[in-house]
């Protein structure tokens, strides 16, 4: 038996806008330079990477990215600072509540690890 917990961020109607997906995202974005190609990398449609970060900057009330305008080296987006300081905290946070759950759960599930007080 194995515990597994996913840390979310939900908005005020409980929607889910901010987990593992767009964390992964926003890593791809800073190292491709590229909404287009960290969407690419993870089998996703552009528009739809595009939609996970205007979703997340929205309930932030922040931007995560801004663009570069193309020329001789090609356009492209970078992390935004406060998203950089953002994606940091997450990732800190998420860590601390698996961190925390694994404690949890090894404090009250530990019993059943032998199949059991009865040895069945």
């Amino acid at each position: 038996m194995i515990s597994d917990i996913r840390v979310f961020l939900c908005d005020d109607d409980h929607l889910r806008f901010f987990g593992e997906g767009p964390c992964r995202l926003l890593h791809l974005i800073e190292e491709t330079g590229s909404l287009r190609a960290a969407a690419m990398s993870m089998g996703m449609a552009y528009t739809k990477a595009l939609a996970i970060t205007r979703r997340a900057e929205k309930n932030l009330g922040f931007p995560l990215t801004a663009r570069r305008i193309g020329g001789k080296g090609g356009g492209g987006s970078v992390l935004t600072p406060k998203a950089k300081e953002f994606l940091h905290d997450y990732e800190t946070y998420r860590d601390a509540c698996i961190q925390s759950s694994r404690g949890l759960y090894t404090q009250i599930f530990s019993k059943y690890a032998d199949g059991g007080e009865d040895g069945e």
